[in-house]
């Protein structure tokens, strides 16, 4: 049998026995007695997941599979293999409760940064130059570009939450973002390049994309 097969096949047997003992070697998890919704079977409502578990989604299976995953790498390393991907991820440690802590910090430092940008443009915009009699802004584009910043910051909070936590929801709201900022990110591209300045022909070109 090949290698990684052997490696899965011992992978997927340690998470099973895992869920069933709630151990992995000498270390337990006293919350592998509950489900994956956070309630014990036949058990009364004082008995639920603690909610700071439940807000970070480290259930069993999670737990199980994480230590499960640092218990091979280290069988590996000793026989001087090099890191392979589980459940189509690198090994990594958590760190605080932080799935991928490098990715938050530069996540959150994107976030910071966009935020000062934006906060800058809007501080310029509105108390450095001068304004319409109508107190609006004589740069055209003012409303775009603090879409783009607000689409920037949902993205880059996503993506830290993502790298946070890996689960489904924030796995959906990650992508989501990024997709939409990518696109909008067209959409202001193609406007600012051909200096699309009358409304209904900006809408006219977004409504395409």
């Amino acid at each position: 049998m090949p290698y990684k097969a052997r490696l899965r096949m011992s992978l997927v047997g340690c998470v099973e026995q895992c869920e069933k003992t709630g151990c992995v070697g000498e270390r337990c998890f006293p919350h592998c007695k509950f489900p994956s919704d956070g309630a014990v079977v036949d058990g009364p409502w004082y008995l639920q997941e603690p909610l700071y578990l439940r807000w970070k989604q480290w259930d069993c299976q999670s737990d199980c599979r994480y230590y499960c995953m640092l218990d091979r790498e280290k069988e590996r390393e000793a026989l001087g293999n090099g890191p392979v991907k589980y459940h189509g991820k690198w090994p990594f440690k958590r760190v605080y409760g932080i799935q991928e802590p490098a990715s938050v910090a530069l996540s959150a430092l994107n976030l910071a940064m966009q935020f000062h940008g934006w906060l800058s443009f809007f501080i310029l915009l509105n108390y450095k130059l001068p304004l319409k009699p109508n107190k609006k802004a004589y740069y055209e584009y003012t409303c775009l570009w603090h879409i783009y910043g607000l689409l920037s910051m949902n993205s880059w909070f996503w993506s830290a939450v993502f790298h946070s936590r890996d689960v489904d929801l924030t796995e959906k709201l990650d992508y989501s973002s990024a997709v939409a900022l990518l696109g909008f990110s067209l959409i202001l591209a193609i406007l600012r390049s051909f200096n699309v300045r009358v409304e209904a022909a900006r809408v006219m070109v977004s409504a395409p994309l």
